[in-house]
């Protein structure tokens, strides 16, 4: 593969856009561990298209609302995710919606959208409020707990019930710790980028594989299962086992295991990071908790939200909160695609075949855009403000026939998580707390998230605080 990329790179017939393109190991590692103040201050040097080398071929950078709505939605279809540089991660997730490209992208997501449309999403909003509730009666008041392994133990919970229907106390599931098989394959792109491309028995690759077949070991079962016995339920697998196209195609098991992969990663990855990331920033601005907790006090019922205020998003100030963790910290932080034809952009050229990202994390830190944006804000996302940010600024679910076919499972689950949690207590951070990101290919807390737990603030003793 690595000989493929050499020669479709040294075939390009026009220049690639302006940047350090070098061979640079000191570049490839500072990509790997620190990304983002190495894309902002290439976007500073050379505008919103640029080139780095990052370990063994160019890549083109494009930062902006412009660049974000050109490869998403207005020039979509002359990039592939397939090829591009996460490439590596269907050997976990196979062919589902994630991996794949063009007409089978198309005719797969037109399959799955009615397992996603409102009514069954909120169906687990219930599932969500017990598992939350579950996973609180277990904290101590006083204890320090990592937030971000309590909430990967819990989204793999909601996971399990809501998108595939198994108890997660029952015997398949308890056999097998799926929480850890996912943080165990994604260690891969964690690893060395020179460790990435051996396919050896104690190889990164190696251990991503073993972790697949392990979770193959339970999807397969279930699949097997539920066809044997015609059992169905509210789950998303039931709905993948009678969905059909307008030509009454169905899926196969192996086109069902591949979505249930996908979604059981992106159901539990990507909630357990923004989770974490926003009581992050909870601890650190009072006056913005205060506003939360007064909201619950005037909207919620014993606190306890219903299912149409979580649905809905009508907790404004949460919404907010939420709005402003993904736009400082979107999961999914780059969205990594190869260029079909040679285009050009901005008044550069890029060559076909090239590796082409966009990157929420960096967009989202452009201080034209968003003003102070390392600045923890949620007024940047009241009614008007949000209204009057350009085309493609704000993509944290991407964009496009790609956006991400779970963003309103993500949403509820995220608002049901948290408001349960404010309802209940109040975490703050150990004093000598320093917060590192990792990518692994979702951003998240590198060393965990520590949070002691108290029960909950008085608003007005927060407010006095502030």
């Amino acid at each position: 593969m690595l000989l493929e990329d050499f020669r479709d790179e040294r075939s390009a017939t026009v220049p690639f856009p302006p940047g350090e393109t070098r061979p640079s190991l000191a570049r490839t590692r500072r990509f790997a561990n620190d990304p983002l103040p190495m894309l902002l201050e290439a976007y500073e040097r050379f505008g919103p298209v640029f080139t780095l080398r990052v370990f063994h071929s160019n890549v083109v950078f494009m930062l902006g609302p412009a660049a974000n709505h050109y490869i998403t939605v207005s020039h979509a279809s002359n990039f592939t995710w397939r090829e591009s540089h996460f490439r590596d991660l269907i050997g976990l997730m196979g062919d589902g919606l994630l991996t794949i490209d063009g007409e089978f992208h198309r005719r797969s997501r037109l399959i799955m959208l009615p397992a996603f449309h409102r009514e069954h999403i909120a169906a687990s909003a219930e599932a969500i409020v017990q598992e939350t509730t579950r996973a609180l009666d277990e904290l101590t008041p006083g204890a320090t707990v990592n937030l971000y392994a309590w909430t990967r133990r819990l989204a793999v919970r909601v996971a399990m019930r809501a998108l595939f229907g198994v108890d997660p106390d029952g015997e398949q599931a308890r056999a097998i710790d799926a929480a850890g098989l996912f943080e165990e394959a994604l260690s891969f792109f964690s690893s060395e980028y020179f460790l990435r491309i051996l396919r050896g028995p104690r190889s990164p690759w190696a251990r991503l594989q073993r972790a697949a077949r392990k979770l193959d070991t339970l999807i397969y079962s279930e699949i097997s299962r539920r066809r044997a016995t015609g059992e169905r339920g509210q789950d998303i697998l039931s709905l993948l086992l009678d969905a059909h196209d307008e030509d009454g195609n169905t899926l196969t098991d192996l086109q069902i295991r591949d979505e249930v992969m996908t979604l059981l990663f992106a159901g539990h990855d990507t909630t357990t990071s923004t989770v974490s990331f926003m009581f992050y920033e909870l601890a650190r601005h009072p006056h913005i908790l205060a506003r939360l907790l007064a909201e619950q006090d005037a909207q919620l019922h014993e606190g306890q939200p219903t299912t149409a205020q979580l649905m809905s998003g009508e907790l404004t100030e949460l919404e907010m909160v939420l709005e402003e963790t993904l736009r400082k910290y979107p999961p999914a932080w780059i969205g990594p695609r190869r260029s079909v034809e040679a285009f050009e952009f901005e008044g550069h050229t890029v060559p076909a075949r090239a590796f082409v990202n966009y990157c929420s994390w960096a967009s989202h830190h452009l201080p034209d855009v968003f003003p102070e944006p390392e600045e923890f804000r949620p007024e940047r996302f009241t009614p008007e403000a949000s209204a009057a940010l350009p085309k493609g600024a704000y993509v944290p679910f991407g964009g496009g026939s790609r956006t991400c076919i779970g963003m309103r499972f993500g949403q509820l689950e995220v608002r049901t998580i948290a408001t349960l949690i404010l309802s209940r207590c109040t975490l703050s951070l150990p004093a000598d707390f320093q917060l590192s990101i990792r990518q692994m290919p979702t951003i998240s807390p590198k060393e965990g998230l520590p949070a002691v737990v108290r029960p909950r603030t008085a608003v007005a003793s927060l407010a006095t605080a502030a």
